[in-house]
């Protein structure tokens, strides 16, 4: 930094200014440093290939500009919109961001999340792994700021981002209905995690208003092989449901490669519905209805939240009530 400040012919301390809000510009920050005299320092770093460094610099700040997201699993699409949505809006603001997965177990998220806040993230978006939160509650009491995307747990009160899940499995089932069919499975699902709860009671609450009683549930898992394994279980059966609605895109991908397997007249036995809208659904062509959730959307305004969580713990400003937004989703029809 002598070095530079001796070239432009500035002091250090002009320098260091002039470098703060450049890393700074995303921010909206008030140059305090006049415009010929910038572009001077700005040239001279450039001459000498002078960095700030960050390491150092967030040593001293407590800040590294940097945000984590951990989810259960990075190949699945409707995480990596989530993080889409997230890092557009934490680039706004001038930080980076930091992916990182659970592998869809609790132990490995306590793990991660106790790696994350020990290299100095300035705050934590996590979609829980399981049900239980306590050891997420704990990262936010040491003072690392968290928030919730997707998924509700117990043993915590957090800042959350969610889907309308209940509502937008109601609108697909009464689709279906609206077709014809009575007969109508939900395959696949977790009990442990909140989204699978949540479409269930839609699904569950569709056929009550219907005034069907009978209740054709089959849980199994969340991934594309407990979609295969579920729809073959219903191909070897002497009579099976009319329609399926399956929990989410990964189990509905599984169903339909086990329709595929059967030839293209198979793709005719069932109608199906599915949460999660992609661009590659009108491609699965037993698929009647899907459930498109605003994943950019949430990613987002988790974002905004964490900021706001981050704004206020720079402040010393006391904690303000946990919130816990609740976005629309749409029913589309192929």
């Amino acid at each position: 930094m002598r070095d530079v400040a001796l070239a432009a012919e500035v002091s250090t301390a002009t320098v260091s200014r002039v470098l703060n809000e450049d890393a700074a510009r995303g921010l909206g920050a008030v140059a305090k440093v006049s415009g010929a005299t910038r572009e001077r320092v700005l040239a001279a770093a450039l001459r000498l290939d002078y960095k700030l460094n960050h390491v150092a610099r967030s040593l001293k700040t407590r800040s590294t500009r940097t945000i984590a997201i951990l989810a259960p699993e990075l190949a699945n699409d409707f995480f990596m919109a989530l993080a889409e949505g997230i890092e557009q809006e934490l680039g706004k603001a001038g930080y980076m961001l930091l992916l990182s997965s659970s592998s869809n177990s609790a132990d490995e998220e306590k793990r991660r999340l106790g790696v994350l806040s020990q290299r100095l993230v300035d705050g934590i978006i996590v979609v829980p792994a399981s049900r239980r939160g306590e050891h997420i509650q704990a990262i936010a009491d040491g003072g690392t700021p968290v928030v919730l995307v997707d998924r509700l747990v117990e043993g915590a009160a957090l800042d959350c981002v969610l889907a309308d899940n209940e509502g937008g499995a109601y609108a697909a089932t009464r689709a279906l209905l609206a077709d014809g069919f009575s007969r109508i499975a939900f395959l696949g699902g977790n009990p442990a995690l909140s989204t699978a709860q949540e479409r269930l009671a839609g699904f569950e609450r569709a056929l009550a208003d219907a005034g069907l009683t009978g209740r054709d549930v089959r849980p199994g898992g969340m991934g594309i092989a407990d979609g295969y394994r579920l729809m073959d279980e219903l191909m070897a059966e002497a009579e099976p449901p009319e329609a399926l609605f399956a929990v989410n895109l990964l189990v509905h991908l599984g169903m339909e490669r086990r329709l595929l397997e059967e030839g293209r007249a198979a793709l005719g036995r069932f109608a199906m519905a599915s949460f999660d809208e992609t661009p590659y659904s009108p491609f699965m062509t037993a698929c009647r209805y899907s459930v498109a959730q605003p994943a950019a959307d949430m990613g987002a305004a988790a974002a905004r939240l964490l900021l706001e969580r981050i704004t206020l713990a720079g402040a010393s400003a006391p904690a303000a009530v946990p919130r816990c937004l609740r976005l629309d989703t749409r029913l589309i029809r192929h």
